[in-house]
């Protein structure tokens, strides 16, 4: 049930609103309550604060209409009252994203300070293996 909404949600917002307050917006998921009641849909909007909170608030004015869709492609008794929450979790992964990356780009010193003497003890292992082996090579026993 929830993955007709959300589809039915996405294709109304995409194709059929037309109000110039709704821009950018992403159906995440939808949580629909046991009852079948309420139907919570969770939209990710791209920009800045205002902008979500701007085509939160074109969402909301066009709920019914979208209400409306659903009604005609559910074939249940009760249609579910539509409400438009902003989703944080992709906002919240792309922070996540830029402070691994961050610790990441901070510890890649510390590395590749900790990997030069023990490339210079490498190279100077085989440089003696080397010559050893010229010198086992020149002096036959």
């Amino acid at each position: 049930m929830a993955e007709v909404i959300r589809e039915v949600a996405a294709e109304t917002i995409l194709f059929e609103l037309r109000d110039p307050r709704i821009k950018f917006v992403t159906v995440t998921r939808v949580e629909v309550s046991g009852d079948l009641q309420i139907a919570k849909i969770y939209v990710s909007v791209m920009g800045d604060q205002k902008t979500q909170d701007l085509a939160l608030h074109g969402l909301t004015h066009s709920a019914g209409y979208i209400q409306s869709k659903l009604g005609s492609r559910l074939k249940t008794r009760f249609t579910p009252a539509v409400r438009f929450f902003l989703d944080e979790g992709v906002k919240k992964s792309i922070e996540v994203s830029r402070l691994i990356n961050e610790a990441l780009a901070q510890s890649k010193p510390k590395e590749s300070a900790e990997e030069q003497p023990a490339e210079a003890a490498a190279a100077e292992a085989t440089s003696k293996t080397e010559a050893e082996e010229q010198d086992s090579a020149r002096d036959p026993e």
